[in-house]
């Protein structure tokens, strides 16, 4: 069995962040790390991976020369080898040509199952995963909480606002899966040696076989056109205890729309 999962380089989720208003473009600095959701997903691939005997993992990431430190990071983890797509074309691409890319990278390797968080940090776009599976024409079973795979079957489970869902697909397939499905592994320090010497392929978009026309921020499909600053954070309500303070409290909950 084949596996990949998709991984990202974005902004430390417990830093600020922003966009930059000229290019419209998250503002990437210096503290970039592989998105959490990226490490449950491995996490779960890797599960996957030793429940089945012979299973390979490949860790795949479109980024800058700077997010092979996201690579590595999933390779110490336990994955086997990693896919690197890098190229200036790139730089900007929007979901729909970043999807594009993905497919062509993962399209020919022939991977029973690609395991991808539900969305990143950073786009929270949600839509990549969809549209990978239906350029890859495969079956794709997304947000969910657990992850199983017996024979040529996957199946999960999908919350629901009424509780979940029971769903199942046959391989080849591909998963997205939520904060839920587990907690990632940390690195020992025989990990961490042994991803310097794993082998990571790297993709241009010639190697992709992608004109650059089809690429970057310029010739996106979609386009922001204003970006507007976070309002700053307001006092909170204060509640003064004169008799009514429960009334006070039920009246904002109601208010908020929470009760």
């Amino acid at each position: 069995m084949k596996l990949a999962v998709l991984v990202k380089e974005v902004p430390d989720t417990w830093g600020d962040r922003s966009i930059d208003p000229v290019s419209k473009r998250v503002v990437r600095g210096k503290d970039l790390v592989i998105d959490e959701i990226n490490e449950k997903a491995v996490e779960a691939a890797l599960l996957v991976r030793e429940a089945n005997a012979g299973a390979s993992l490949t860790v795949v990431t479109m980024g800058p020369k700077s997010a092979l430190d996201a690579l590595r990071k999933a390779l110490a983890m336990g994955a086997d080898d990693a896919i690197h797509i890098v190229d200036d074309g790139l730089a900007g691409s929007d979901a729909v040509q970043t999807s594009a890319a993905l497919a062509a990278a993962l399209g020919s390797r022939g991977f029973d199952l690609v395991v991808t968080g539900n969305e990143s940090t950073d786009g929270r776009t949600a839509a990549v995963p969809a549209m990978l599976a239906e350029r890859l024409g495969v079956a794709q079973l997304t947000f969910l909480r657990t992850l199983q795979v017996t024979g040529s079957e996957v199946s999960g489970e999908r919350l629901t606002e009424d509780g979940h869902l029971d769903v199942s697909a046959t391989l080849p397939a591909l998963v997205s899966v939520t904060e839920q499905i587990a907690e990632a592994r940390y690195p020992n320090f025989k990990g961490l040696m042994a991803a310097k010497k794993k082998p990571v392929e790297t993709l241009t978009l010639a190697d992709l076989g992608i004109s650059a026309g089809d690429a970057g921020g310029a010739n996106s499909w979609s386009v922001v056109t204003t970006v507007t600053p976070r309002p700053p954070r307001e006092g909170g309500t204060v509640i003064t205890d004169d008799g009514t303070a429960g009334t006070q409290i039920a009246d904002f909950l109601a208010a908020a729309k929470l009760i």
